[in-house]
């Protein structure tokens, strides 16, 4: 009997995508750049994941240094050090198409006989385009009831809704106006939840630049996770969210707590910043550490910077 894989932000999962023998088994096609599902087996155990190869990236034009999926990595370690388990276990490894992120998958794993051929890393979109990624947009907490859903397992909460009127109701945070089409308008909102709230100050610190409906997985157990970090740790402000709900409200003492905890492990020398110092450039260090002093001295969720787009396109 195979052993029960472990919880998806556990590091006994991290140590396994990083001991573990990688095989692909297919291609995420409505993904951008190459996703492939695979599978990663030591020592009886065998989990599904996804191996982004750095090969199959097609660079950003504001994106120069580095590459996705180290970015990828780095936001894990960053929710790791804040002592949050958001971020699905990332590491960094060599596969069948080179050095590349691997995340466990989170949800159903897909059909592993997908006739898709994966041996072409090369092509995608444009990474801002990216699909709904490991779980998949049904997950995304899209605009329905609670409740059981086709398999008879209960679903979990929506996150996000399209509402009529101008102010949401209660357990709601208002996020703006989106175009329904034929000339109508409705408000869009996301729950008023601690996990999105947590979720939202990680994306200040990391400076999330794709933070869409179809990146979050709630999952049935009442765990929320996030995927799809790749566009993150720019030194200039490029913070793009659907979570603007709590934007200028007080922080919470949770989440000054993780801000202090993140500070210390980013002084120069300290583990982290060491870590992240093998991820991202110098700059792109210094700059997350900014953005932690800055949260901390103003006690307060960032608001919209008025110079790049606040919300980002397709929202899901």
């Amino acid at each position: 009997m195979t052993p029960r894989a472990p919880d998806p932000a556990a590091d006994a999962t991290r140590d396994l995508l990083t001991r573990g023998t990688l095989t692909v088994r297919g291609r995420i096609t409505d993904a951008s750049n190459a996703v492939l599902f695979a599978t990663v087996e030591h020592e009886g155990t065998s989990l599904p994941c996804v191996y982004k190869p750095v090969a199959g990236e097609r660079p950003l034009w504001d994106f120069p240094d580095g590459n996705l999926a180290r970015r990828e990595v780095a936001a894990y370690e960053v929710c790791r050090a804040a002592g949050w388990e958001l971020i699905p276990a990332t590491v960094l490894r060599d596969g069948p198409y080179g050095e590349g992120m691997c995340q466990v998958w989170v949800g159903e794993p897909p059909d592993a006989d997908d006739p898709d051929d994966p041996a072409d890393p090369d092509g995608g979109d444009d990474a801002r385009e990216d699909g709904p990624g490991p779980g998949g947009a049904e997950d995304a907490g899209e605009s329905r009831e609670p409740g059981a859903g086709e398999s008879g397992r209960e679903e979990p909460a929506p996150l996000l809704a399209l509402v009529e009127g101008e102010e949401p109701g209660e357990g709601w945070k208002a996020v703006g106006f989106a175009d329904v089409g034929g000339g109508r308008t409705a408000l869009l909102v996301h729950a008023d939840d601690s996990r999105l709230r947590r979720l939202a100050v990680l994306d200040a610190v990391i400076n999330n630049g794709d933070r869409k409906g179809g990146h979050l997985l709630p999952r049935p157990d009442g765990r929320l996770y996030a995927i799809d970090h790749g566009v993150t740790f720019h030194v200039d402000d490029k913070l793009r969210t659907l979570l603007w709900g709590w934007a200028g409200e007080e922080l919470t003492l949770e989440a000054l707590t993780a801000l202090r905890t993140l500070s210390a492990q980013l002084a120069e020398g300290a583990p982290l910043a060491e870590r992240l110092g093998q991820l991202l450039t110098g700059a792109e260090v210094e700059a997350a550490r900014k953005r932690v002093e800055a949260l901390l001295s103003s006690g307060r969720h960032p608001l919209p910077g008025g110079e790049w787009p606040a919300i980002p396109w397709p929202p899901v």
